[in-house]
């Protein structure tokens, strides 16, 4: 018989490059560095318990905690070192002492009696024995109350980490023996850095767009979104477009989105199935469609609710239109809108009409005539304001040295008319000027304008200055104070350790705008966009509320 060549099976994206250190784990900084410091200082806990949506890390945090309490680096800040005997076992999954238990295959009391009889032999190889048990919730009761003392008082030489997507099926009882940390949802931004990472290590080209793609399509889980990327994958060294990647994940493209969402908004019936059937027609999955339009009308409420500067993952050519259809959209209509598109998402298609759903759903969602279309014009006093103040590009809080009163605005505004028709020339008082002056307020789409122009002049004046302005994006203006949304604080905090940093960039701002101005650096995902007057007044005016202005009313 002749030879018989095999082929072997190469490794998954997501198995291929797992992260071994702690630093390697992609958007759960604030895990890791409480592991990393615990380890470095000899306080590591006895039992962990890591919550979180799938593929956001837990199992590969686990691993890595198991290397780095085996290290055999004599820093303990350096460990996992992955580079002595116990972390090459570790990485290459034979190293005794780290035992893995699947809880949804092993749910019966019997599996963790047995695992209680065996804690008790000393470590083979290491320090510690870690047990990893993934998916605890699926234990069964019996079997929970049987690890409850063990994993109360375990031998000195055993270390627990539980891993859940479900806490809420994990008893109190076990929560309180342990040390729990949530795992997040990674952003989109996140997502996107690591799998051009990837792509790299690979020898992969894919275009930005397509990157994007697979990102949304991850939906905050980095294994999701890395698998497929690995089932775009042919060839090493392949090349994916974005039109590729939409076909093969059965995706419309943003613009079908977008349109159909017009097309609802215009209560044009027509255009819409016929979106529906172009993009369907194309390649692209309905239940898919579906999804993609809940998480662009879900973007339009956020953005009703907390405003446009609300940090979101959309694509900068596509803001000005999402920005428009928020301002159409009536807000109970889009809601029900959400709710009727989710539906049709959960529907098994039938196989002769799988975009029947999605057709009915938009049919029955249809308003009765078009939501109207407000201009983006300044607000006067004798105009009527749109009719949701978060959509404004900025929202300053009312300050009585600031700004002048609606008692003080009339006598300045009489003044002036009588000055006019008097037909003589005055000089204006120098408080009418300063009135005047402090009337005039900053708007966060200048400055988006002006954003390059602003790096480009900041850069000459000190070069270290426009590798952080990259790393964040002008928020929202309170005032004459421009605020600087970092995504990350380690950047935010490296900003302002920078001397000098917001003095350039204000003097900069300052002389692009024509006003004073100055800068001020926040955290995005902590920052919260003051609301004045107005807006409380409108929106106690949505809820049915009244906000009286007598400040010495008694009522």
């Amino acid at each position: 018989m002749g030879n018989v060549k095999l082929n072997v099976m190469s490794q998954a994206l997501y198995r291929k490059w797992r992260p071994t250190t702690f630093d390697e784990v992609v958007g759960q900084e604030h895990i890791t560095r409480t592991l990393q410091n615990s380890v470095a200082a000899g306080r590591v806990g006895h039992a962990y318990l890591f919550c979180g949506p799938r593929g956001t890390g837990k199992t590969t945090t686990a691993r890595i905690l198991a290397k780095a309490v085996n290290c055999l680096d004599e820093d303990p800040a350096k460990r996992p070192c992955n580079n002595c005997a116990v972390c090459n076992s570790v990485t290459e999954g034979r190293f005794l002492d780290l035992i893995e238990i699947d809880a949804a295959s092993n749910t019966g009391v019997d599996d963790i009696r047995e695992l209680r009889d065996k804690i008790n032999f000393a470590p083979n190889q290491g320090r510690l024995k870690v047990y990893i048990i993934d998916e605890v919730h699926m234990l069964s009761q019996a079997a929970f109350n049987a690890l409850l003392k063990t994993l109360e008082e375990p031998p000195a030489h055993a270390m627990f980490i539980l891993a859940t997507t479900e806490e809420h099926k994990v008893p109190l009882t076990i929560k309180s023996r342990c040390q729990q940390f949530n795992f997040r949802l990674l952003s989109v931004g996140e997502i996107s850095g690591r799998l051009l990472e990837l792509a790299q290590k690979e020898n992969l080209t894919i275009e930005p767009p397509a990157v994007e793609l697979i990102a949304r399509q991850g939906s905050g889980s980095l294994r999701d979104a890395e698998s497929l990327l690995d089932q775009l994958v042919t060839i090493p060294g392949d090349s994916i477009t974005l039109e590729r990647a939409q076909q093969v994940l059965g995706t419309a493209a943003n613009e079908a989105v977008i349109e159909l969402t017009n097309a609802w908004l215009n209560a044009d019936g027509a255009q819409g199935l016929h979106i529906i059937f172009e993009a369907t027609s194309a390649g692209a999955d309905a239940r898919q469609f579906a999804r993609q339009m809940v998480n662009h009308l879900r973007t339009i409420l956020i953005i009703q609710a907390a405003g446009e500067t609300l940090s979101l993952d959309i694509p900068d050519v596509q803001k000005e239109a999402v920005i428009n259809q928020a301002q159409r959209a009536p807000r109970e209509s889009l809601i029900t809108a959400i709710r009727g598109f989710h539906d049709a998402a959960q529907k098994q298609a039938v196989s002769w009409q799988p975009q029947l759903p999605l057709e009915l759903a938009f049919m029955e969602l249809l308003p009765p005539e078009p939501a109207p279309v407000y201009q983006q014009a300044p607000t006067k006093h004798n105009e009527v304001k749109p009719p949701r103040p978060a959509l404004k590009e900025s929202v300053h809080m009312p300050d009585t040295h600031d700004t002048p009163s609606a008692a003080e605005e009339p006598e300045v505004a009489a003044a002036v008319v009588t000055e006019e028709t008097s037909g003589e020339t005055h000089e204006p008082s120098a408080e009418a000027e300063t009135i005047e002056e402090k009337r005039i307020l900053l708007s966060l789409e200048p400055i988006k304008i002006q954003w390059r122009n602003m790096v480009s002049q900041v850069g000459a004046e000190n070069k270290n200055l426009p590798p952080l302005l990259a790393m964040c994006k002008p928020l929202a203006v309170e005032g004459n104070w421009i605020i600087l949304g970092f995504d990350f604080p380690i950047f935010k905090e490296k900003f302002d350790k920078t001397e000098g940093a917001a003095e350039i960039i204000s003097q900069a701002f300052s002389t692009i705008l024509g006003t004073k101005c100055a800068v001020r650096s926040v955290v995005t995902s902590e920052y919260v966009v003051p609301i004045g007057h107005d807006e409380f007044r409108e929106l106690a005016e949505e809820l049915g509320g009244i906000i009286r202005d007598d400040a010495n009313s008694k009522e």
